[in-house]
């Protein structure tokens, strides 16, 4: 049920429920972090594994540093700058941060939405929210509402229009006065890097479960999906299939064996291709093809992220 209602979607929340929120990268499946039952509910509603960290979503700086150990000044200087907004903030935990929201780590992965509606759900909550994004483990994941009642319409949606980015959040971690990039988001690394200068990226490492959303196959539509520099070259693979290529800025060469063009960003701007990217996979998958060709961007910027979103897509 999709609603607009703060207040029932504070008492969902309040009586244990899993509900979904907007937040401006894309919509979550949140419950009270202080209630074990509803966390657990999270990981029963997405078939998530409990190896899997959650993402804590806080109203303020002052009530994040309450839920962790020690915040170090480079991680104090990113929060200034980018929160509210899509960075999160992997820090050692407090006392008051469960194992099973931290899948047993000593760190909690925190960050401030930037989003008016759920903003105003914390302000009005006694408790932060866990919210991991609210689709099931590995599929699209999910920008309006709309998504997110097409796979788990047993459960309250609170109504908040398109997510602006329309992309996860970028996660740091922090290794002495090292900054640590995880994974690839919202927020790019030459934007993490104008405020403390270079940083580590990780996002490679096999340590999959430091951080939320690193598993090889992730973000997936349930066709076959490839990513390529070279789209049409891809066709001579094909045989007989209903085939759609996903653009970047323009529709280089058609053909009458792709039956769906759809362009992410006719401006070539990489924020709006991130903002379009999944609603695109959805409407694709529900078109009926059966094989979906990605047009690999410049691997610089947004275009990095938008790459490693669509590389998760293809994995077998």
């Amino acid at each position: 049920m999709i609603t607009s209602d703060l207040s029932f979607v504070k008492d969902q929340l309040e009586k244990g429920e899993v509900v979904g929120i907007p937040t401006e990268t894309v919509y979550g499946l949140a419950a009270n972090i202080y209630d074990e039952q509803a966390i657990a509910k999270i990981f029963s509603t997405k078939g998530r594994p409990n190896t899997n960290p959650l993402i804590v979503h806080v109203k303020s700086m002052d009530q994040a540093r309450t839920l962790v150990s020690y915040f170090p000044l480079k991680a104090t200087l990113l929060a200034e700058r980018f929160w509210p907004g899509p960075l999160t903030l992997i820090l050692l935990k407090s006392d008051l941060i469960s194992d099973a929201i931290t899948a047993q780590q000593s760190t909690v992965a925190i960050r401030m939405p930037n989003h008016s509606a759920t903003l105003h759900l914390l302000e009005s909550l006694d408790f932060p929210l866990a919210a991991p994004s609210a689709n099931p483990y590995n599929r699209i994941s999910p920008t309006c509402a709309a998504h997110v009642e097409d796979y788990f319409p047993q459960i309250s949606i609170l109504e908040g229009g398109n997510c602006e980015a329309g992309v996860e959040s970028t996660i740091l971690s922090f290794d002495g006065d090292e900054v640590v990039l995880l994974r690839h988001g919202a927020i790019s690394i030459e934007q993490i890097e104008e405020v403390v200068g270079r940083i580590l990226d990780r996002t490679s490492s096999e340590s999959l479960h430091l951080a939320p959303g690193r598993s090889k196959k992730h973000y997936s539509p349930l066709c076959e999906l490839i990513i390529s520099y070279e789209p049409l070259f891809m066709l001579s693979a094909v045989q007989q299939k209903k085939v759609a290529i996903l653009w970047f800025k323009e529709v280089k060469i058609d053909s009458p064996k792709v039956a769906i063009n759809h362009i992410l960003s006719p401006s070539g701007n990489f924020k709006e291709a991130a903002a379009n990217m999944y609603d695109a996979l959805h409407q694709l998958e529900k078109s009926g093809v059966e094989l979906i060709i990605v047009e690999r961007l410049p691997n610089y910027n947004l275009g990095r992220t938008i790459n490693d979103r669509f590389e998760r897509a293809a994995a077998k």
